[in-house]
Parts: C-alpha cells; structure tokens; sequence
C-alpha cells in the first residue's frame, strides 16, 4: 500500500471503525463521557487547505467527525476551506502561533491571538485550539501561556496541556513520518507508550492485531497526504529536502 494517500487514510479510518473505535472530536472528548475505546482525529492545516477539504470529505462520507486546526497565516486560513469543512460536521479549532508570529512580544501576541480567535469564531464556536510548533522560530508557543490563561477565553482544551499522553496513545505524521522525533521540534509528548511505527500499513496491523492502547489521538497534517501519484511523489520531495534542515534544528536544540 502507498503510504500517505487518502486511500491509505481510509483504510486506516476503516479499519479504526471495525475494531470499536469511536470518533470524538476533541471538543467532545474533552467534555468527557467518552466510550471504552476513541481515535481522535486531529488535523493540523499548517497550509495546503484544499488538501483538508478532501479530507474531510471523506470522513464524512464515512460518517466520522473530526477537528480542524488552522492556522492564522496565508498558507492556511482560507475562509471557503473552512466553511466546506464546518459544513462536512468537523470541529474548527485556532492553531495558534501567536507568540512566533509577534517575534516573542508577550503583550503583541496576547492582542493577535484575541483578534484571531474572533475571526475563526465567525465559522464555528471555537472551544479547542493547539500550538503550531513554528519549526523556523526560536519562540514556543505554549509559552505564552505561562503568563496568561487561555480559559479566560472560552478554551475548554489545548492537547498539550490538557491531555493525559499516559491515557491516550499520541500518534502524529508531522514531517511526513509517523512519530519520527528526530525530525520533529516541537510535536512530541511525554508519555508511558513506546509503541514504533513506521507506517501507516503497521498501524492498521497492529489495530487488527489488538495491540493498540483503547485510547488514540491521530494527528495529521492534511498537505501530507496525497489524492494522486503525481501530487504524492512532489509531496515526497519537497518534504525530503525540508526534513533535512529541521534535524539540524532539532540537533541544535538537544
């Protein structure tokens, strides 16, 4: 099976359903009164929006909800992108970056992050976000909240803060691999699991197999994922070429 296609995707989502699966999206797991077993479906649109849109056709076309993290930058805020996917039954959430965005102005990002959080909140009644890991910036996002609350603003949830990674089995493709932290910055949790996977195909395996925590967060980024061979070789490509500046980042940074 080639991998990162939607193809791949479906029959990961398909197999995720036969196996008692549930799909909260994570607005609704955060509430709580959760079933036995969830994979929570979390997309990032660092950019690529139209990408997402076909996601999230998919997802609806198998009766699954899922939530929608973009970010407030051209790549990724595009507002007929998000109205088709909130039409599709997603969540929408804020990816914020605030903090990188304002070259680590506390006070600068607070304003943009108010300003933006309203402006998502014209499509959805946003109540999730999470942070863009801004690979090229020295500044962490999450930081910003080590001097303010974000609940003062109607946020019931931020993954990396909020979520227990001993309970629920993070799993993320960022940089087009699945939890590679040798080419990850930021996207990375603390956690009991130590489960390795190379590929989607593994994934499903280990699914059939039962050797999956009942619990799971799939973070995708939807520019990952291909519709055609021809858009998957170029996806392929450039995030070769990418990943090979961001280890230097992550040496830099050990």
């Amino acid at each position: 099976m080639l991998d990162f296609t939607l193809n791949a995707y479906k029959q990961l989502l398909t197999v995720l359903a036969n196996n008692g699966y549930s799909f909260p999206t994570y607005e609704k797991f955060a509430e709580g009164d959760n079933p036995a077993k969830v994979a929570i479906l979390r997309h990032d649109v660092d950019r690529a929006p139209l990408n997402a849109v076909k996601m999230a056709s998919l997802e609806n076309e198998m009766g699954i909800s899922a939530s929608y993290y973009f970010r407030m930058v051209e790549e990724s805020y595009d507002e007929d992108a998000i109205k088709k996917i909130v039409g599709l039954n997603h969540e929408l959430g804020y990816h914020y970056e605030d903090l990188a965005l304002a070259n680590g102005s506390f006070s600068k990002a607070l304003k943009g992050f108010e300003i933006n959080l309203e402006k998502f909140r014209k499509f959805y009644p946003v109540q999730t976000m999470c942070m863009h890991g801004s690979p090229m910036s020295k500044w962490d996002n999450r930081t910003l909240w080590d001097e303010f609350n974000y609940r003062d603003y109607g946020i019931i949830a931020e993954p990396y803060f909020d979520m227990d990674f001993n309970e629920v089995f993070y799993i993320t493709d960022a940089s087009r691999s699945w939890n590679n932290e040798a080419v990850t910055l930021r996207d990375k949790v603390a956690s009991k699991f130590n489960i390795p996977i190379s590929n989607t195909s593994e994934i499903i395996e280990l699914i059939k197999q039962n050797k999956m925590p009942d619990k799971l967060m799939i973070s995708t980024h939807p520019h990952n994922w291909a519709a055609s061979s021809q858009e998957w070789l170029k996806i392929k490509l450039w995030q070769g070429t990418k990943n090979q500046v961001k280890k230097i980042l992550v040496k830099r940074a050990e």
